[in-house]
C-alpha cells in the first residue's frame, strides 16, 4: 500500500486537495476531522485541554471553543507546545490504526491530510510527501474570509508553524495553490498520474 502524506500551512488549500482526492474516491485519513472528534464534550481529550488551559476554552454548553483556544495555544511557543502534547499522541494513534484498518481492506493507495505531518512524524508513515502552498497574502486572505480571523491571529500561527522553506525541503511534491482552483486541481490530476 502507498501511503501519501498531505500537508501545508494555514490557508494553503490543503483541505480543497484533500476533498478533491475524496471526491475522486481515494481514502482519506484527515488529522483534523480526527483532532474535532477527540474533543467532544466530556471527552478526556477535552478534560486535559481544560485542565491546561482553563475554562475560557469552553462555550457555554460545554464544547469547545476553537477560537479561544487557538487564542491562547498561539500566543507563544510553549503555550502551542502544551497543546500538541495534549493532542498529537492520540491524533497519531488513530491514525495508525486507520493505517492499518486501509492495509487490512487491501486499499492500493491512501492519502494523511495532517498540518502537523513533519512535528508528528508521519511523514516517516508516508512513501511521499506533497505539500500544498501558496504565497502569504492569498493564505492570510483565505483564513479572513473563512473564518473571520484578524490578521495579526493568522501571522501569529503562521509563525508558529513549520516555515515554508522547512516544507519545501522536506517534500516529494509542492502543489502551488496561489492561482486558482482548476490549475491546483490539474496539478494533482498530473500527480495522480505519474
Amino acid at each position: 500500500m502507498k501511503i501519501i502524506g498531505l500537508t501545508g500551512g494555514i490557508g494553503s488549500g490543503k483541505s480543497t486537495v484533500s476533498d478533491y482526492l475524496s471526491q475522486k474516491g481515494y481514502p482519506i485519513i484527515d488529522a483534523d476531522k480526527i483532532a474535532r472528534q477527540i474533543v467532544a464534550p466530556d471527552s478526556e481529550t477535552l478534560f486535559k485541554l481544560v485542565e491546561c488551559f482553563g475554562n475560557s476554552i469552553l462555550n457555554q454548553d460545554g464544547t469547545l471553543n476553537r477560537k479561544g483556544l487557538a487564542l491562547t495555544a498561539f500566543s507563544n511557543k510553549e503555550q502551542k507546545q502544551k497543546l500538541d502534547s495534549i493532542m498529537l499522541s492520540e491524533i497519531v494513534r488513530i491514525i495508525s490504526d486507520n493505517i492499518e484498518k486501509y492495509e487490512k481492506q487491501g486499499e492500493k493507495l491512501i492519502f494523511i491530510d495532517a498540518p502537523l505531518l513533519f512535528e508528528t512524524g508521519l511523514d516517516k508513515k508516508s512513501n511521499e510527501i506533497w505539500v500544498v502552498d501558496a504565497e502569504d497574502e492569498v493564505r492570510i486572505q483565505r483564513v479572513i474570509k473563512r473564518d473571520g480571523s484578524s490578521r495579526e491571529e493568522i501571522l501569529l500561527r503562521i509563525e508558529n508553524q513549520m516555515s515554508r522553506q522547512e516544507q519545501h525541503d522536506k517534500a516529494d511534491y509542492i502543489l502551488n495553490n496561489s492561482t486558482t482552483q482548476e490549475a491546483l486541481y490539474e496539478q494533482v490530476d498530473k500527480l495522480l498520474k505519474s
